[in-house]
Formats: C-alpha cells, sequence, structure tokens
C-alpha cells in the first residue's frame, strides 16, 4: 500500500510551522473508534550519531494484545532535531513502516504528542491526518502544558491545560509510577484518548502497543525476532 501525505517534507522549520498550522485545522476531535481488533504502535530510534531513522510498527490483536505484525524502515534521518517539529523528523520514515503492513490498524498509538503541542499538531496528530487513521498521542514527558499531580493509583488522571484549554490527560498507568500524557491526535477525544490507553496497558508503565515498538525501535535484545523490514 502507499500512504501518501499529501504534502512535501522537504521543508524549512519556517514551512514546517506554518504547515503544522494549516494541517491542525484539519485535526477531528470525535469519539474513539467503537470496534478495535487490531491496535498499533508506533516509535523510532536513531543510529549513526542521529543520521539513521529506525521507525518500528507494531500491530497488536484487541483485546488480547497479542502480536500480529511487526514492521521496521530504516532510512537516512530526513529532518534535524527541532522541539515541535517532531513530525517532520519522524513520520516520513513511520509511513514506510506502515506501508509494509498486510492491512491498516483501527487504532494507532504514538510515542509523542498528539493535540498537547504548541500548534495542536504533534506527531500523533499530524499522523492522523495525513492516512485518516484514528491516533492517540503518548507522550513519556510533557512538551507543553500545566496540570495537578494526579493520584497514584492506576487510572488516576489530571486535566493538562494550556492558555485556559485542555490539551491532554495526565495518566496514572500503573501504581506510584510516573504518569504519562494522553492526548488525542486525529478522530479520538480527551475521554476516548485515555480509555484506549488504559485498556492496552498491562504490568508496565507504557502501554503495549508502544512498549513493543520502542524495543524494535531501539534494536533491544531479543526485539528483533518478529520485526521484518
Amino acid at each position: 500500500m502507499h500512504l501518501d501525505p499529501g504534502h512535501d517534507w522537504s521543508v524549512t522549520p519556517q514551512e514546517a510551522i506554518a504547515l503544522q498550522r494549516t494541517l491542525a485545522e484539519r485535526v477531528l476531535l470525535q469519539p474513539g473508534p467503537k470496534h478495535v481488533r487490531r491496535v498499533a504502535g508506533v516509535d523510532t530510534g536513531f543510529a549513526d550519531h542521529g543520521r539513521t531513522a529506525r521507525a518500528a510498527v507494531v500491530m497488536l490483536s484487541f483485546p488480547e494484545l497479542a502480536p500480529l505484525e511487526t514492521r521496521i524502515a530504516l532510512e537516512p534521518t530526513p529532518f534535524p532535531y527541532i522541539p515541535g517539529l517532531l513530525s517532520f523528523r519522524e513520520l516520513p520514515v513511520v509511513l514506510h513502516a506502515l506501508e509494509k503492513l498486510s492491512m491498516l490498524p483501527d487504532l494507532v498509538l504514538c510515542d509523542g504528542q498528539g493535540i498537547a503541542h504548541p500548534r495542536r499538531l504533534g506527531i500523533a496528530a499530524h499522523l492522523g491526518v495525513v492516512t485518516g487513521l484514528p491516533t492517540i498521542g503518548v507522550g513519556k514527558s510533557r512538551l507543553i502544558g500545566d496540570y495537578r499531580e494526579p493520584g497514584m493509583e492506576k487510572g488516576c488522571v489530571a486535566p493538562l491545560m494550556y492558555a485556559n484549554q485542555r490539551i491532554g490527560t495526565v495518566v496514572r498507568t500503573r501504581r506510584a509510577v510516573r504518569p504519562l500524557f494522553i492526548s488525542p491526535g486525529h478522530r479520538t477525544d480527551h475521554g476516548s484518548a485515555v480509555a484506549w490507553t488504559l485498556a492496552c496497558t498491562g504490568r508496565y508503565r507504557l502501554p503495549e502497543p508502544i512498549r513493543m515498538a520502542d524495543r524494535v525501535a531501539s534494536a533491544r535484545r531479543g526485539s528483533e525476532k518478529n520485526a521484518v523490514p
């Protein structure tokens, strides 16, 4: 399959910012999909001092969370590291990894932000807009926004606020561990983003699709077993 982003990736940082503002207008915040049988996690690692990007997509069955497919793409890193412009560095390679799947997932969890972004177009939102897939941003750390610490039990939440608007949710996915920063990407909303993230989370801090994609993208020991280039 071919996933056409509908825009050129060869842009300057100034052009990238302008494109983010345009694409953000196409983000749909709505209840997430009701019926999910295939959920994917995507993440990107870097090698050769950042010169090579290694994107991984791991697709699992739902609700079993059993691995179905793992695909990787290795390419020269297309864009420098600039805070707020992560999608231009990672998405071109992520799209090539997604193209290798035998079928597309019903829902995608991205290692990064959704609308919890200065221009409301983090990598999850950008991916959702250019593919049409429902997406959720799963941030390990905060990019922007203010919040009060949620309770210490699994499932405790607190709104993430920025400029008097809710841009995400701070979620405790395991008792007494650091929370995650969950935000809608595209075709999801705050409630469904949190619900699906928790539904995909087992005994670890990270939801299973993200945890497994992180292992493959980082080429950790044992993560190569079922990865297909």
